[in-house]
């Protein structure tokens, strides 16, 4: 019933905004279309606006999950035109915060003690409220600063209400609408189940934040703040409350005497170290989880808030990744089409050489320009584009890792319009590369499996003996296999003795009959079932001796 309730719901809003527009002319979507027509509410709704602006207002409308899906239609550039991605990055998850005595309630019961007791201090006024959480500040009894982040309560049934509903709707449409299926609706809400239900547990979060601090531990670049482990759980988070300035508020870092070109490098510089010394980056960089420290102008340092989604790729993805980006500013795209083969990104049935040219029409007029000039994150996007029609599926974690380096790009030219991203990405590309192929990297993977093999080594007279016996066990087996065989042909040519002992006698009663019938009995007389029967198992000998042959 609560299903039901939350699909009218749903229906009254997509026809509130008049969004049968968006859906696609296919005879599936047409009673979709009626449907939402019939809905009263689309009586008297407004079309003016352009239909991406309609979407983006109804999802923020549905709330939290919707937002936060539309999010994440925001970085399928495969998928949707310029037009939707522009809007729908606009979506702000900005929502009225929930009732303090709620909050209070959830941290007394996920913490078992009451707040009195948990913090000397504690301010029952959100300092900020999102669609999954809300933060207060508090003081621990040690004088320590922390905040305090608290999930809404019910949300977790929210989300996965409203995420069967979704599931429901992209397997429907994907077998109505067979076109369809190569943009994969149904794995695009799965991906985004797994992402929305891993910000919901504060632990996960938690410890996403605790490897970045010790990722970065002691580096000029980059501060994690402190997890209180004591003050943890799935809906409560305790950290150490930082103090700096949006990364989008421009003004006041440049006031507090920080050189903007400098900052912009360093977070680049962020940006390569976590993608690949690290394999472990943040995924959702955007200006409200990033902050300046104002602390030491001289050595500006970022600060990272909000570490709930998280990306990482093997070691093989990592190279594939760094192969191409060489390729790309080498302006190698016959090598470009080759890895994208063979990473499975397009099917091995494309026409390479047709991907190539299709690359070389986007980037070469690009790349021709000073590498200053470029901006990478519209070469994403046009590269997307062009993909659609080479069917290519990127994985879900370089779609995440493509949406983090347009944030990385777009902060860094807010604070340095000519930062050059690859300026100060390429050696350290070059670096990662080399370590992985030198004798550095060779003797690292040896010492990291020596430990195994000494564990393995009593283990190898057993092991060998296991072996010969196995050797010895398919040697008798092919013996017996040979012996069958042989027995099997013997057998075979008995038949094959008496099939044509039958067949000569047979050919010489016929060459005697015709040149000395006389010497022949009168057949006649034997009946014509006779005749049959009798050439009718001479077949059957002939036909089974043929087909043991073969």
């Amino acid at each position: 019933m609560k299903q039901l309730g939350r699909l009218f719901a749903i229906l009254h809003i997509f026809a509130k905004y008049r969004l049968d527009e968006l859906l696609p002319a296919h005879a599936a979507a047409l009673p979709v279309r009626i449907l939402l027509r019939l809905i009263p509410s689309s009586w008297f709704a407004s079309t003016k606006e352009d239909p991406w602006v309609r979407l983006r207002l109804a999802l923020e409308e549905l709330g939290p999950v919707y937002i936060k899906f539309g999010q994440l239609l925001s970085t399928r550039k495969d998928l949707l035109d310029e037009k939707a991605i522009e809007e729908l990055s606009k979506l702000q998850d900005n929502v009225p915060p929930f009732d303090e005595q709620a909050s209070l309630s959830i941290i007394e019961k996920e913490l078992k003690a009451s707040v009195t007791t948990l913090f000397a201090e504690f301010n029952i006024t959100p300092m900020a409220s999102a669609s999954i959480a809300q933060v207060h500040a508090a003081k621990l009894h040690s004088g320590q600063e922390v905040v305090v982040k608290v999930v809404r309560p019910n949300i977790e049934r929210t989300v996965k209400l409203d995420v069967s509903l979704m599931q429901a709707g992209a397997a429907r449409i994907e077998r109505a609408m067979p076109d369809l299926q190569r943009f994969h609706l149904l794995q695009i809400v799965k991906d985004y189940e797994h992402i929305i239900l891993g910000e919901l547990d504060m632990m996960r979060e938690a410890a996403n934040t605790n490897q970045f601090r010790r990722n970065f531990a002691d580096s000029p670049l980059l501060y994690v703040p402190e997890v209180h482990w004591d003050y943890c759980s799935s809906n409560v988070m305790v950290m150490e409350r930082v103090y700096g300035v949006p990364i989008s508020d421009v003004e006041a870092i440049k006031a507090a005497g920080i050189n903007l070109e400098t900052m912009a490098e360093i977070g680049v510089e962020i940006f390569f170290t976590q993608v690949f010394r690290d394999n472990f980056f943040h995924a959702d960089m955007h200006p409200g989880n990033v902050m300046v420290s104002l602390k030491n102008p001289e050595q500006p340092q970022y600060i990272s808030i909000d570490n709930a989604i998280v990306g990482s790729l093997n070691r093989d993805e990592r190279y594939l990744l760094a192969r191409q980006l060489m390729a790309l500013l080498d302006k190698d795209y016959e090598q470009i089409a080759l890895l994208l083969v063979d990473a499975g990104w397009v099917p091995k049935t494309i026409r390479v050489k047709e991907l190539e040219n299709a690359l070389r029409g986007i980037l070469e007029p690009i790349l021709e320009r000073p590498l200053s000039d470029i901006e990478f994150g519209p070469i994403l996007i046009s590269l997307f584009q062009t993909a659609r029609r080479f069917e290519m599926q990127a994985l879900p974690q370089f779609l995440l890792l493509e949406k983090t380096l347009i944030h990385v790009e777009g902060l860094g030219q807010q604070l340095y319009p000519e930062l050059d991203i690859w300026t100060v990405g390429r050696p350290l590309l070059e670096n990662w590369i080399r370590d992985q192929m030198g004798p550095d990297a060779i003797l690292t993977a040896i010492k990291r499996n020596t430990p195994a093999l000494l564990e393995q080594l009593p283990q190898l007279p057993k092991m060998a003996w296991e072996a010969l016996d196995e050797i010895r066990q398919l040697g008798d087996n092919q013996e017996r296999f040979l012996a069958q065989l042989e027995t099997r042909h013997l057998q075979q040519m008995k038949k094959d003795r008496i099939i044509i002992l039958a067949g000569s006698g047979a050919l010489l009663l016929g060459v005697v009959w015709s040149i000395r019938p006389d010497l022949v009995p009168d057949l006649s007389a034997i009946p014509w079932p006779a005749w049959t029967f009798g050439l009718g198992g001479a077949f059957i000998l002939w036909a089974k001796g043929l087909r043991a042959r073969k």
